[in-house]
């Protein structure tokens, strides 16, 4: 019983750590280029999940059936995808791009403002209370011998991972992934050699909240309620997740957002439950203190 227990909790952390890395990728290619922390990627975490939560309540409106909701839940994270990465685009071009030359203090402040006007555009446009997800998944779960894994803990867990191979697959073997690791090493030389830095930068922006949006809509399903403060506390551990992994490094932020999951589970098992968002900050500030590099080193653009 002892053992199940312990096996059960390891896989709730792999549920919410998948959760985690998707956002903590955002985090860690856009620092990799820009040396900079987007601060309002949690909002566009946020603005996946209610994209998500409405096309899903408008198709099921008008649905039926098992096969109906497997489509709709489809359309939904299509359309998360969709409105985060424009989203980001918009950040990018609007926010980011102007005070790309300024000091970092600038583009800081930038980004936290960003966060705090996408909050209130949010509760302005969908109100102060809870959204509630439609329930799209079936009771039941898969039988794996000591252990159970929910169908909606199975599919998270799956699809998180498969968008990340995706991820990592477009960087490490596409053209245009080159191009980004060629501007994450060293983006004056990269544009010396005729790479479009500009569209790198945006397809950072948008790779990284194709990613956060799934997340959202990943969150909804799972946790059930979403509102316009959602991204906040999950941006922060994603970050966490980034730094722990390796600043710009992209198989790092997998590594952290599991290990963080997996390292919440276990420790609210044994501490008090309102311990659970401690035991992540607590990670953070050791790792700073004795490897401040992350567990797999920094990969971040060279500045003259």
């Amino acid at each position: 019983m002892e053992m199940e227990l312990w096996l059960e909790q390891i896989i709730n952390g792999l549920t919410v750590g998948g959760v985690y890395a998707l956002i903590a990728l955002g985090y860690t290619m856009v620092y990799g280029i820009l040396l900079m922390i987007n601060f309002a990627h949690g909002e566009i975490f946020m603005i996946g999940a209610y994209a998500g939560y409405f096309m899903l309540t408008t198709l099921l409106a008008t649905a039926a059936g098992q096969f109906s909701r497997a489509f709709a839940l489809l359309l939904a994270i299509v359309s998360a995808m969709i409105a985060s990465s424009v989203l980001a685009i918009l950040l990018e071009r609007v926010v980011y791009r102007p005070l790309r030359n300024a000091p970092r203090l600038a583009a800081l402040i930038s980004a936290i403002g960003a966060s705090i006007f996408l909050q209130n555009m949010v509760l302005l446009l969908a109100g102060p209370r809870m959204k509630i997800y439609p329930d799209v998944f079936p009771s039941g779960s898969i039988d794996l011998g000591y252990i159970s894994i929910s169908y909606i803990r199975a599919f998270i867990i799956i699809l998180s991972i498969f968008l990340m191979i995706v991820l990592y697959i477009f960087v490490q073997k596409t053209k245009t992934g080159k191009c980004m690791r060629a501007v994450a090493e060293d983006m004056e030389a990269a544009s010396l050699m005729g790479i479009d830095v500009d569209r790198i930068i945006v397809t950072t922006f948008f790779l990284g909240a194709v990613m956060a949006g799934a997340a959202g809509v990943m969150v909804g399903i799972y946790y059930t309620q979403i509102n316009h403060m959602m991204g906040f506390i999950p941006g922060i551990k994603a970050f966490t997740a980034a730094v722990l992994g390796g600043i710009g490094n992209i198989p790092g932020a997998m590594l952290g957002g599991f290990f963080i999951g997996v390292a919440e589970t276990i420790g609210a098992q044994i501490l008090p439950a309102e311990y659970k968002d401690v035991i992540a900050f607590s990670i953070l500030v050791l790792l700073l203190i004795f490897r401040p590099t992350g567990l797999l080193g920094e990969v971040i653009t060279r500045r003259s």
